[in-house]
C-alpha cells in the first residue's frame, strides 16, 4: 500500500517534530513552502510557532490563497497551537493586519495563558484518540473562546476551557502533541487523509 503523502507547512515553527512523528507513522512527509508542494499532499499539518509570522510568510510565498482553497475543497488539516490560530475563522488579540486561513468556525484567543514562563503541562481526556489520557504541553498557547454548532470539542481543561476541536476536515489543538511524541492526533489525520 502506498504511504499517505502528508505535508508539513515549513515556513516557521516546530516543523522537525511533526516530520519525526509522521515519518514514524509511515507517512511520506513533504515540506510545504510553495503552492506546487501543497498540491502534492493528501493532508497538511500546520505546526506551532508564531502565527503572525507564518501568516506573513504564507502571503510572501504565495501560499495563503492555495491553502484557503485546499481547506475549502476538503483537504484534511491539523493545526497545533499557532496552527489552530491559523485555522480559526476569528482571532481576538491578533496583531494589526493579522489574517488566518480560516475554515474552522471558532474564535481563538492568542497567547491566552500568558507568556513563555506561564507554559504548563497537564493530562487530558480525549476520547476521540483513545482511553489513555493525552499528556499535553501548552507553550504560549491559544484557547478556543467560542465555537460554532458544527465544531466538536475534543478536549477541555478541568475548568471547561476548550483546547482541542474538530470540524469536518479540520482539527486543531492549543497544545503541542508533537513535543512529547504523542502520535494519536497525527494517526487521526492519516485516517482522515484516506
Amino acid at each position: 500500500m502506498t504511504p499517505p503523502r502528508i505535508g508539513v507547512l515549513a515556513l516557521q515553527g516546530d516543523v522537525r517534530e511533526h516530520v519525526r512523528i509522521l515519518d514514524g507513522l509511515g507517512a511520506e512527509t513533504v515540506l510545504v513552502r510553495r503552492p506546487e508542494e501543497l498540491a502534492r499532499v493528501q493532508a497538511l499539518v500546520i505546526p506551532g510557532g508564531e502565527s503572525s509570522v507564518m501568516d506573513k510568510l504564507s502571503r510572501t510565498f504565495g501560499l495563503r490563497e492555495p491553502i484557503r482553497h485546499a481547506i475549502a475543497a476538503g483537504l484534511p488539516v491539523f493545526g497545533t497551537c499557532a496552527g489552530l490560530i491559523l485555522l480559526a475563522d476569528r482571532i481576538t488579540d491578533g496583531i494589526t493586519g493579522q489574517q488566518t486561513f480560516g475554515g474552522l468556525d471558532v474564535t481563538v484567543r492568542r497567547n491566552a495563558f500568558g507568556s513563555q514562563v506561564d507554559s504548563f503541562e497537564t493530562d487530558l481526556d480525549v476520547p476521540a484518540v483513545g482511553a489513555e489520557p493525552v499528556h499535553a504541553v501548552f507553550i504560549r498557547a491559544p484557547l478556543v473562546e467560542d465555537a460554532g454548532p458544527d465544531v466538536e470539542t475534543l478536549a477541555a481543561l478541568a475548568d471547561g476551557t476548550v483546547v482541542a476541536v474538530r470540524s469536518g476536515n479540520l482539527m486543531g489543538t492549543s497544545f503541542h502533541p508533537e513535543m512529547n511524541g504523542e502520535t494519536r492526533f497525527h494517526s487521526l489525520l492519516l485516517k482522515m487523509s484516506r
